[in-house]
């Protein structure tokens, strides 16, 4: 066994030793190849594509043939007429029946509804009765239109002015306000429609 592994060995060196000057040979053989010359080996050249094979029919009528001479300029005087346009109708509205009975009970279920949410105007929140109807009587001397709510939560008074359903117009109201409650801020709340004075 041990004289197995050293023939081995042995006969591993020497087969490289021997492979080494053969395989210098053979690079010292090869055909150099110059910077000019640009041809691939014979099995990775480039072949040129076969033609393809022409359709069993004759497809040349089918192909668009170009003019070969420009259209003849059409005269100034034999101008094409205008279109006629078609005369105007009305469309017709045609409601049926019991759409219309819908849109009735629709009408008559909105009325039943008195609020919807919107804003109102914060103009007092204090421990003081008297500031808070001395604010309440300037916002009504001036806007008799304005709505005001006072309310009381034991021990605060809170003034809301307004039933305001987008915040563009509370904005607005908030404009006239506030010289009369600098501190007053606008709050988000269910606000009453269809006032009747």
């Amino acid at each position: 066994m041990k004289m197995m592994r050293v023939l081995s060995k042995f006969f591993n060196k020497a087969l490289l030793a021997g492979a080494t000057p053969l395989l210098a040979a053979c690079a010292a053989s090869a055909p150099s190849v110059s910077a000019q010359s640009t041809t691939a080996p014979a099995d990775t050249a480039r072949r040129p594509a076969a033609p393809a094979p022409l359709p069993a029919e004759d497809v040349r009528k089918y192909r668009p043939a170009a003019a070969t001479t420009p259209p003849a300029p059409t005269p100034v005087a034999a101008a094409t007429p205008a279109p006629v346009k078609a005369p105007f109708v009305a469309p017709a509205s045609q409601v049926n029946a019991q759409i219309e009975q819908r849109l009735r009970d629709q009408a008559f279920t909105n009325e039943k509804v008195k609020y919807t949410q919107g804003y109102r105007i914060l103009a007092y929140v204090g421990l003081e009765r008297e500031q808070a109807m001395r604010i309440r009587r300037e916002v009504i001397s001036r806007y008799p239109d304005e709505t005001d709510y006072l309310t009381f939560k034991q021990p605060v008074y809170r003034l809301y002015i307004g039933d305001y359903t987008s915040k563009l117009e509370a904005a607005r109201g908030m404009a006239r306000v506030r010289p009369l409650a600098p501190k007053a801020e606008l709050e988000a709340s269910s606000v009453l429609l269809n006032k009747v004075p």
